[in-house]
């Protein structure tokens, strides 16, 4: 039996859950990463599966019912599958996506399918391997569109497409990438570029709003219209061809703020609990997990965090405040 709510001071009812399984990856896209010399966390600071399993299992008991696995780059985590497997047979959890950069799917994609994996979103912020290159800092696009194809292939029917919009690279890939995602049956969704980047080079000026998108798809393309918003806490603003072939999804968290319904909670790859990805403020609950606590201590430690959320992230405030963390040690 699911306990009360797991609600925040404003009434936001927290049920989805994000999950990063490792600080590591295999590129080092400039938006989140360094280039060199990355100081990755020693293996065994990082959670085990047992411990990710009754995290989970605690927080399904809280009312969370939707995960979403990330990284780092999650499938450099060897045997995900095998945690897929588990996190799918904890009673509550309805729905478990991934959030890849699609380098090493298709090996992995059949063995995920069969595990439980529900949905997967791939990284794709271009089609130009030049392109891919400048944002990634190494090789790698021919295996992602192999990913992609793989996903497809083996019946993944909610796939997903994430490209980091960023102005003065991603303008001319805006009408090529939607229209491969329209070519293909998949959904393409745009993400602001948000001050995560390990570099720190992040300048309000390089984010390629939402709107300023929409228009280039509309020229590019087609009309598109607004589509029905069956949830209102998902992230993404999304549209329909009117045409009636695919949509389009943007994520605005810098131009257009959508804190006020958001219903997400994180937990790093070595057991921190986040509110908010741009929380400056952490809970161990890997001192918990490791220190003989009880699953009862681990919901109260849940419920803390979500009950010290703020109303925002503040972006655009005077005071806000970067996180000492880069994206890759948060999870996407």
């Amino acid at each position: 039996m699911t306990d009360a709510p797991l609600i925040d001071q404003l009434g936001r009812v927290h049920t989805n859950l994000r999950l990063s399984v490792t600080d590591r990856c295999n590129i080092r896209c400039f938006y989140c990463m360094p280039d060199e010399n990355v100081r990755f966390k020693p293996r065994h600071e990082l959670l085990t599966f047992e411990e990710i399993e009754r995290f989970v299992h605690v927080a399904a008991g809280l009312g969370v019912n939707k995960l979403r696995l990330t990284g780092g780059e999650p499938l450099v985590r060897a045997d995900l599958p095998k945690l897929v497997a588990r996190l799918a047979a904890i009673e509550g959890i309805r729905d478990i996506a991934l959030t890849t950069n699609g380098i090493l799917l298709a090996a992995q994609v059949q063995a995920l399918k069969d595990a439980g994996l529900t949905r997967v979103n791939i990284s794709l912020d271009t089609l130009s391997e030049e392109t891919f290159r400048r944002i990634s800092r190494r090789d790698g696009l021919d295996r992602v569109l192999e990913g992609i194809h793989a996903a497809k292939r083996v019946g993944f029917t909610k796939i997903r497409l994430n490209a980091v919009a960023i102005k003065g690279i991603t303008e001319p890939e805006v009408g090529p990438l939607t229209q491969f995602a329209r070519d293909h049956g998949m959904e393409m969704r745009f993400i602001e570029f948000m001050p995560l980047d390990a570099e720190e080079h992040w300048q309000h000026d390089q984010v390629l709003g939402g709107e300023e998108i929409r228009r280039l798809i509309e020229e590019a393309i087609g009309p598109l219209e607004p589509a029905e918003r069956p949830d209102p806490s998902q992230p993404a603003t999304d549209f329909n061809f009117a045409d009636g072939r695919g949509s389009v999804g943007f994520i605005n968290p810098v131009t257009q703020p959508f804190c006020e319904d958001c219903n997400r909670l994180r937990l790093t790859a070595e057991g921190q609990i986040r509110n908010c990805l741009f929380s400056t403020v952490e809970w161990d609950a890997r001192a918990v997990l490791r220190g003989g606590g009880s699953d009862d201590e681990l919901a109260r430690l849940i419920r803390d965090c979500v009950w010290a959320k703020k109303p925002g992230h503040g972006i655009d405030s005077a005071d806000f405040v970067r996180p000492q963390r880069a994206m890759y040690q948060i999870g996407g």
